[in-house]
């Protein structure tokens, strides 16, 4: 089945128009995934509101395209499942590597000036062709941009474990495996950049980082859903009282979400015996059923699991008649979800480390140590200050105004743009990155470039063609529409 839509007559700076065509790839992405797949719709959304031809592919069940507003489109590419979390899947290179294959098919129609890849495990080495040219089908050169919104070194940690040397795999990894595959580099967090700013130390090319925040819907998420009938509907749930303390957990129920600190927390809580907290947990994952068994063990009526809730209004419903929000994770790369709870007027209970600092702080939120004993201590603070917990959600309620979608999704389309312009005209006009990568003594430079022309010749037998091959005929002229940068050592 082919996945080509009929093309969308819009224009783009390869065609003369003003706006680039992009592309963006990510391997996390499914029915009731979180975060990225959030920012991903929003950028679609805005992508729509100026006129930017914007392409987003993602592994589904089948192959099928989405027509997203008069500007957008999904395409779903039918791929297997992911070995270590059965609840996504994922686009294998497979898929790529061959003239024909669906992603070559795609790209070849699509012709986009700027391809952003948001995966370091398949899709990075995608990036690596399209950089060295080396998809005999595509007779085009695009900026191959990599959007990072996760750490992989955590990532590794939460579904692998502590083995010897994993850290070290790790960096060699994002040192070699990922970040020369780029042009340059986007990162959601500081936290998240932190990686990469390592591993950009010492290399031929001078590639920028820039650190661009995600966003919230402040349409939905707002404290004027406040309902003394919603939030009693709720407490029924429990059997509980309307004196009773509602805390709300919003989230996938997988390793990396330190989970255990959660209902651990809980747990302390439960022995309290001038306060009843109920913990409502909305989100799903490969996790759920161990946590939902344990809590129906350890602390019978306290949790209530509802699974994933699509319908967004009813989501903030929830959101705005819980008493306390809190996130576990100290890992966390930027974490939306909290940051919808600040714009619901809920307090907030964080790690004091994480990209979920790049906007909660002991002033407008409760950021404490990821132990059982800390978030337990702050939950009762919560129930027990009111002057303070006003405080805070006050200044909470201006830190959501800052990351509000309609400011962070044009940040993103902007850079893609100015990237855009920079390569057709050789001039400097994009934003002032977070840092530069460094470039490699002599000696060291001239052991890279040699593993580097190793590497490109792998790549090359790997996809069928060597750096010299001329592009295929069928494909038109081999002019650049993104006059995107000529392919460059590693």
């Amino acid at each position: 089945m082919s996945l080509l839509a009929p093309p969308v007559n819009t224009a783009n700076p390869g065609n003369g128009g003003r706006f680039p065509k992009t592309l963006h790839l990510t391997n996390s992405w499914h029915e009731t995934s979180g975060g990225i797949a959030t920012f991903y719709r929003a950028l679609l959304e805005e992508a729509n509101r100026r006129g930017h031809e914007m392409r987003l592919v993602v592994p589904g069940t089948d192959d099928r395209t989405e027509q997203v507003g008069p500007f957008g489109r999904i395409y779903h590419v039918q791929s297997p499942t992911a070995r270590l979390n059965s609840s996504y899947r994922v686009i294998y290179p497979k898929q790529f590597l061959s003239p024909g294959s669906k992603l070559q098919e795609i790209l070849a129609n699509e012709r986009p000036d700027l391809v952003e890849v948001c995966d370091k495990y398949t899709l990075n080495y995608l990036a690596a062709l399209l950089r060295k040219r080396l998809l005999r089908a595509l007779d085009f050169r695009p900026i191959v941009v990599g959007l990072s919104c996760e750490r992989m070194d955590d990532n590794f940690h939460s579904y692998v474990g502590k083995l010897p040397l994993a850290k070290t795999f790790c960096s060699l990894y994002m040192k070699w495996l990922y970040f020369p595959f780029f042009d340059h580099h986007i990162a959601n967090s500081d936290y998240t950049a932190d990686e990469l700013r390592t591993a950009s130390l010492g290399h031929l090319v001078p590639r920028a980082t820039w650190v661009r925040p995600m966003g919230i819907d402040l349409g939905h998420f707002s404290p004027g859903r406040r309902s003394c009938e919603i939030r009693l509907r709720l407490l029924r749930d429990f059997g509980a009282s309307s004196q009773s303390n509602l805390v709300l957990y919003v989230g996938r129920l997988v390793p990396e979400k330190n989970l255990a600190v959660l209902f651990e927390s809980m747990l302390l809580l439960s022995r309290e015996q001038t306060r009843d907290f109920r913990l409502l947990v909305v989100g799903d994952g490969i996790e759920r059923d161990r946590w939902q068994k344990e809590c129906s063990e350890r602390m019978p009526g306290r949790a209530v699991f509802v699974g994933h809730i699509k319908d967004r209004n009813a989501l903030a419903d929830i959101y705005a008649n819980a008493d306390v929000f809190v996130h576990p994770n100290p890992c966390e790369p930027f974490g939306i979800a909290p940051l919808e709870a600040m714009a619901s007027g809920l307090p907030l209970v964080t790690p004091n480390r994480g990209g979920v600092t790049s906007y909660a702080n002991m002033q407008n939120a409760w950021t404490v140590d990821a132990s059982a004993e800390s978030f337990a201590a702050a939950l009762k603070e919560v129930a027990d200050n009111a002057q303070l917990r006003i405080q805070k959600t006050g200044l909470a309620l201006k830190t959501a105004e800052q990351y509000r979608w309609e400011k962070v999704a044009p940040t993103f389309l902007d850079l893609y743009a100015a990237l855009c312009r920079t390569a057709q005209t050789n001039s400097e006009t994009v934003p002032a990155p977070a840092f530069y990568s460094t470039p490699a003594a002599r000696l060291r430079a001239m052991a890279f470039h040699a593993i580097s022309q190793a590497a490109e010749r792998g790549f090359a037998a790997a996809s069928g063609r060597t750096s010299k091959s001329s592009p295929s005929p069928r494909f038109g002229s081999a002019t650049n529409p993104a006059g995107g940068p000529p392919p460059t050592s590693a």
